[in-house]
């Protein structure tokens, strides 16, 4: 989170080229959205499995991050690539995502509205069982999620394509009021969320999801991409957004 952070910042600035990164979670991590409230999760099954939490700077409900590929894009709100409103840019990106899983054998679906199948004024904790407008789905489950956040006239979406896994492993490190209520929602999530290798019956590795995310970007969004590591401003940024905020109790348990 802090390097896309730093790398937004740098973009803004002019100092960076708009950026599209793909990365893994190592170890395991919770996610929360911005505005979540951290008492929604356990942080003794948490530690218990020596897994991470972190706040996003997005929005959107809990994310458990592994046996996936994340993505972000980030750039100026000035490039047409990413211009309009939050869902005109939404609507743009996911016709990128889409090509993407195209190119892995998989059919998706940009869904422009919020699914039935989920009341969304639900209290409900986990990011896949939440409907959101231009979310992917596949045979009518979803597939993979995203968040944007604008900031100073800058762009920054990411999302998550669970690649394998049990995806009902998040309902291990949030708190419910009994066993009953966790067992109801690990069952939900399963029936309205799946991974890559639900949809193809095998598994892919991250290296050939990356690829068709990469090729995918190049001809929907007409991109010439430019491969690099981070800048040294980038790092040296990102190490003290770590320290000072994503690492940092008076941000990761804020609300």
């Amino acid at each position: 989170m802090a390097v896309d952070e730093a790398i937004l910042e740098a973009v803004v600035q002019g100092i960076s080229l708009p950026t599209l990164r793909l990365y893994e979670w190592h170890p395991p991590c919770l996610s929360i959205g911005y505005a979540q409230n951290s008492d929604e999760v356990d942080l003794d099954q948490l530690s218990s499995r020596g897994w991470l939490l972190v706040r996003r700077p997005t929005g959107g409900r809990a994310i458990l991050h592994t046996d996936e590929l994340t993505y972000s894009v980030i750039g100026p709100e000035s490039d047409p690539r990413l211009s309009g409103t939050v869902l005109e840019c939404y609507r743009k990106l996911a016709e990128a995502l889409v090509h993407a899983l195209k190119l892995l054998n998989i059919h998706a679906e940009i869904q422009e509205t919020p699914s039935k199948q989920a009341n969304p004024s639900q209290n409900n904790p986990i990011c896949f069982e939440v409907p959101s407008n231009y979310e992917i789905t596949t045979s009518n489950k979803k597939l993979l999620g995203s968040a944007q956040a604008r900031k100073k006239g800058g762009v920054l979406q990411h999302g998550s394509l669970p690649l394998h896994g049990d995806l009902s492993r998040i309902t291990q490190v949030l708190k419910y009021p009994d066993e009953e209520s966790r067992a109801l929602a690990a069952k939900r999530l399963l029936e309205r969320a799946t991974t890559v290798e639900g949809i193809l019956g095998y598994r892919i590795s991250f290296e050939v999801a990356a690829q068709a995310f990469l090729n995918a970007f190049s001809q929907v969004l007409k991109i010439d991409f430019t491969f690099s590591e981070l800048s040294t401003l980038e790092q040296d940024r990102a190490e003290q957004l770590m320290q000072e905020k994503y690492n940092h109790p008076s941000w990761n348990f804020r609300i």
